[in-house]
């Protein structure tokens, strides 16, 4: 079936949000939607990428969680998905790659449905590598990683995004290197904002509301217009 099939057999955009399965190349894809308050609803929308699906990554996981309220409080509306044979979501894992191409499918399906807004993308560990892969073709307005697995990941064919982006790393995260992460950003022309939190580990035990925090702050610069002028 061709994208625009599949396209053609998704359900609407939840308007109060909500779980749905969208159809993807690989079967469902099971996702969670959120809007933020209608008073600071942006036209935005950000898709969320979890962490490795082989080492227990889901769309529950707390730090895609914190990123979701974080994003929801900036006024974005969110959209997690779970990865291919997680939960509801149909296929196999597959590396990354049937994962941007997932990534991809929401998007134009976001698109569709929500025609005014910009797409944000953003991930978690493994989910920054898949986000990543993503964007060089869907054009977001921003990308956000958390933990990028640079060293155990093959970062360095991925087109990379030229709209602004953000890469949060704990400066002792345990899975993955933060030296081989600021190794990475330091080839990047343009580089992106790079903020490093100490004494923080990859899930960010007792970090979470640091990193919310720190992410409300950091990209509050590039939020887009409000949905609805308030002045009336």
């Amino acid at each position: 079936m061709t994208a625009s099939e599949l396209l053609s057999r998704a359900p609407p955009f939840p308007a109060a949000g909500g779980a749905l399965l969208l159809p993807g190349a690989a079967g469902a894809i099971e996702l969670d939607c959120a809007v933020p308050e209608a008073a600071i609803a942006r036209t935005g929308s950000a898709i969320l990428c979890h962490p490795h699906p082989l080492q227990g990554g889901t769309m529950h996981n707390k730090v895609v969680t914190i990123l979701e309220r974080s994003l929801l409080e900036l006024g974005l509306t969110t959209v997690r998905l779970n990865f291919r044979g997680v939960g509801k979501s149909a296929g196999v894992h597959d590396n990354g790659v049937g994962e941007a191409d997932d990534v991809a499918t929401i998007a134009a399906w976001l698109r569709r449905e929500r025609p005014d807004d910009v797409l944000w993308l953003a991930g978690f560990s493994f989910g920054s590598y898949v986000c990543l892969r993503a964007a060089g073709r869907l054009a977001p307005a921003q990308v956000i990683l958390i933990a990028p697995p640079a060293g155990r990941w093959d970062f360095s064919s991925i087109a990379l995004p030229t709209c602004p982006w953000l890469v949060v790393q704990g400066e002792e995260d345990e899975l993955v290197d933060p030296a081989a992460v600021y190794a990475w950003v330091e080839t990047l022309k343009p580089a992106p904002h790079l903020v490093r939190m100490p004494e923080t580990g990859h899930f960010f035990h007792r970090r979470l509301m640091d990193l919310r925090g720190l992410l409300k702050n950091s990209l509050a610069a590039n939020l887009p217009p409000l949905r609805t002028d308030p002045r009336g």
